[in-house]
């Protein structure tokens, strides 16, 4: 956790909108739209219509002691022309007679019968005579009911007006003018509340372990001070980044470097203060915690401008939540997984930044072949992290002091064999002296080497399709090693690695460094010539499976790294005597045996029988090493989500083979 790097962005916490009870109010508005045409005193009061039968619904009516009964429209039978007899009521087949009182007797025509003739005025869409249906005695009842006192409803315009749907309201635009005073007046009060957050923390952090401890309305109140600082910067950025800003507002955030002054002075600076103050300070570094994730949220969902900052920000939020979490383990692996997932986001936007998978390597404990390949790759890559040099010591001294675990004895002595190559090539002994002599330290190696390779070739046929991801983390682990894991300045133990001085570019980026031919034969360091024959070995073992599909993924590394240096001729002098190639011949012959498609390995374009990267292709990606290899496409033609990138479909085992026919034709054609 202490890795965290503060020169990250973070998303600050957006305002809570303080809203009212709207509900309410629009509640309390439509039952006042016209008090004198309520009939109810309130919402209770309003009948609800029912699933009861007719019958029943009229004689629950009938027993509310409460209602008085309406007087009978004057158009019913009994108060029709009384010069005509009533006709003899109709009985309906599906129910039974009832007593035909004035609430149900059936209206006579206002017409006589008569039917609309040609010359009539038309009828309005009002008095247009509806067809006949079925309607229960309560709609019968409520009809009469709003005959009666038609004078107090509202008239049918006004309804219209009350149930009309409200149109979005009208927005007027912002000029220019307003949205620079209003970024202005933004930053002004946002230096205020930094400086504050800025000499809060700075007084915090001086204090020694006897000063009083801050109490729970102390920490409440340092919490509400950045939390007005992240409102702040959430504010600046929508100001600044609105639709209608000019590019010159916009370039604003840049030019301050506003994502990193919110995560170092808004963020990073407070929680290393709780951290420091644990446990007497977990509570209020969770709820922070929280705070900042959700402002950070936020922004990556409104603020696309700085995605690739605050993806990482959120990435190391997760990574604190995951450190503090102690009791519950199901916790902690929730909260590895997040921030994994932003993490693998981030290094996919930037695969050659080294700290994204320095991050990704803290986060693959306990699994340590894993940590070892993420750790040998952030600094084998064009943006190498020079902090893991140190980070990775966490990994080794547990080992190679011999430390309980339960990790499996292949994986411990493989991590032990590379900790002994690291120490004795990027420790600088007069800084930090070795425990041991120079020749201890070179036979402990030894031993750690032939026990891996002594557990190799049954390991492999134990894993079966478990050996996949493996294959290709060790492969990549072990042509780091040939790097001397990225040493490009010289130390106590010698000079920089020979082939980084031959693959790196000059700092103008336009010519590669000079040639090993121009000057003296630069003398081979003892590591580097132990990680050659380490390789060598290694590749011995595994070659000779011929048939074994999984070790395809260690064959496909093995060879994109010699077909990359294969075009530079002065790091391949250095490499050629230190590959098998009399096993490889008979590997890949016996590959190519049942392939068909002889002319796609033949090409000079990259294979692409399918559109999906394979598991191994990602973690080649970034590497110094592949520079070239991928089509610029490659990596962005499917859109694989994180948790699929890993997946071994059925057909990757042809497409792998393809690829590994592919490597080796190229390969052949520098012969």
């Amino acid at each position: 956790m202490a890795d965290l790097c503060s020169d990250q962005a973070a998303q600050p916490d957006s305002k809570e909108p303080h809203t009212s009870s709207a509900k309410d109010d629009e509640t309390q508005q439509d039952v006042n739209i016209n008090p004198a045409a309520n009939t109810y005193t309130n919402a209770e009061e309003i009948p609800q219509p029912s699933a009861a039968s007719p019958d029943h619904q009229a004689v629950a009516e009938d027993a509310t002691p409460a209602r008085k009964r309406l007087k009978s429209p004057s158009n019913s039978v009994d108060a029709g022309d009384r010069t005509r007899s009533p006709s003899p009521a109709r009985h309906s087949k599906s129910r039974p007679q009832a007593e035909q009182t004035s609430e149900f007797a059936r209206p006579i025509p206002r017409g006589k019968g008569r039917l609309w003739q040609e010359g009539d005025p038309p009828l309005s869409r009002a008095a247009a005579p509806q067809p006949a249906q079925k309607q229960s005695t309560r709609q019968s009842r409520r009809n009469n009911s709003n005959r009666s006192t038609s004078q107090s409803q509202p008239t049918e315009e006004e309804d219209l007006l009350v149930t009309q749907i409200i149109k979005q309201p009208e927005t007027r635009p912002i000029s220019q003018e307003q949205l620079v005073a209003e970024v202005k007046g933004i930053y002004a009060g946002l230096v205020m509340v930094e400086s504050k957050c800025i000499e809060v923390d700075s007084a915090q952090s001086a204090q020694n372990e006897n000063a009083p401890k801050l109490n729970n309305d102390q920490w409440q109140a340092i919490i509400a001070l950045h939390r007005t600082l992240l409102h702040e910067h959430h504010d600046f950025f929508l100001a600044s980044q609105h639709p209608s800003a000019s590019p010159a507002l916009r370039r604003l955030a840049s030019k301050y470097a506003m994502p990193a002054r919110m995560w170092r002075h808004g963020i990073h600076s407070f929680l290393e203060l709780l951290r420091h103050r644990l446990p007497a300070s977990l509570e209020h570094m969770l709820t922070f915690i929280y705070l900042a994730y959700s402002m950070m949220a936020l922004l990556y969902e409104t603020v696309p401008a700085f995605e690739d900052t605050w993806i990482e920000c959120l990435g190391d939020l997760g990574r604190y939540r995951m450190a503090i979490e102690d009791e519950d383990i199901r916790d902690r692996e929730i909260w590895t997984a997040v921030s994994r997932h932003w993490y693998s986001k981030a290094s996919d936007k930037a695969p050659t930044t080294g700290r994204l998978h320095h991050h990704l390597a803290i986060l693959a404990r306990p699994y340590v072949v894993q940590q070892l390949f993420y750790y040998t790759k952030s600094l084998c890559v064009a943006i190498p992290f020079k902090s893991a040099r140190d980070s990775i010591l966490t990994l080794f001294d547990p080992i190679l002091e011999g430390a309980p675990n339960r990790l499996q004895q292949i994986d411990v002595a493989f991590v032990k064999g590379h900790g002994f190559l690291f120490i004795l090539s990027n420790t600088d002994e007069k800084e930090k002296p070795y425990s041991k002599s120079v020749d201890a330290l070179m036979a402990e190696y030894g031993l750690a080497k032939n026990e891996f390779l002594s557990l190799l070739d049954n390991h492999i046929a134990r894993s079966t399709r478990g050996w996949l991801e493996s294959g290709a983390f060790i492969a990549i682990s072990n042509c780091n090693s040939l790097l001397e894991y990225g040493k490009t300045e010289s130390n106590g133990q010698g000079n920089a690695n020979i082939i980084m001085t031959t693959i790196l570019p000059e700092a103008d980026g336009d010519t590669s460094m000079k040639d090993a031919r121009d000057a003296d034969e630069p003398a081979l360091s003892k590591v580097f010539g132990e990680a050659a024959e380490l390789n060598k070995d290694t590749d011995s073992i595994i070659f000779r499976r011929y048939g074994d599909p999984n070790i395809l993924p260690y064959l496909h590394v093995r060879l994109a790294f010699m077909l990359f240096m294969a075009a530079k001729e002065p790091a391949m002098r250095y490499l050629e005597n230190s590959f098998p190639w009399d096993i490889l011949v008979p590997m890949l012959n016996s590959l190519s045996t049942h392939f068909k498609h002889h002319e796609r390995i033949e090409s000079e374009d990259f294979p692409q029988s399918s559109d999906r990267p394979l598991p191994d292709d990602w973690s080649l990606r970034g590497l110094l090493w592949t520079e070239k290899l991928y089509p610029s496409d490659w990596f962005s033609k499917d859109k694989v989500d994180d948790d699929e990138k890993t997946f071994e479909l059925p057909s990757m085992t042809e497409d792998r083979k393809e690829r590994v026919l592919w490597l080796g034709y190229k390969l052949a054609s520098y012969a």
